[in-house]
């Protein structure tokens, strides 16, 4: 009927339901806090950079996005493979780890945390104690400050190109 050099896939049924519609709107949230805290992080690190390059007293916004405490809101990315893998599990075959764009995504999601949880958030710790040791209108000045807003920024940019490589991936799913 066909010659041998033919390959004819079934595809599977497309994974539908409430319960999946749910997780996926759950796992593309994920991904909006986590493109929506990188940017900020990214943002606001330039801005820092400026501010210090330019000597000038730091703004309250600055200070505030820099007060010590845990960016939980950065953490939001690990909702990204928790509901993708829930994803895969409701997918009834639809979608498995034998498909080059969920193994792709997978990948590029484990330089994003190594990327987020090695260089970026141990960045911003570092800056908000340094920042923390100055009063109100003075001017940071300490070079460790200035390596960390760098690497602060330089990450952030890096797992934000990522996380948009990611998306890109996971809606064209190659």
């Amino acid at each position: 009927m066909y010659p041998g050099w033919v390959k004819i896939s079934v595809v599977s049924h497309q994974p539908q339901g409430p319960a999946f519609d749910v997780v996926l709107l759950l796992h593309v949230a994920s991904v909006v806090v986590g493109l929506v805290t990188t940017v900020t992080s990214a943002a606001t690190a330039t801005r820092l950079g400026k501010l210090l390059e330019a000597a000038a007293p730091l703004p309250e916004s600055v200070r505030r996005y820099f007060r010590p405490g845990v960016n939980w809101a950065g953490r939001g990315i690990w909702g990204i493979p928790i509901f993708g893998f829930a994803l895969l599990a409701m997918s009834q075959g639809a979608y498995g780890f034998d498909d080059g764009w969920v193994m792709a995504g997978l990948a590029i999601f484990v330089v994003v945390v190594l990327v987020n949880e090695m260089v970026l958030w141990p960045g911003e710790r570092r800056l908000q104690s340094s920042l923390a040791a100055y009063p109100a209108g003075a001017v940071p000045t300490d070079s460790p400050i200035r390596r960390d807003v760098r690497l602060m920024a330089l990450s952030a940019t890096v797992s934000l190109v990522l996380l948009i490589a990611g998306t890109v991936v996971m809606v064209a799913q190659p």
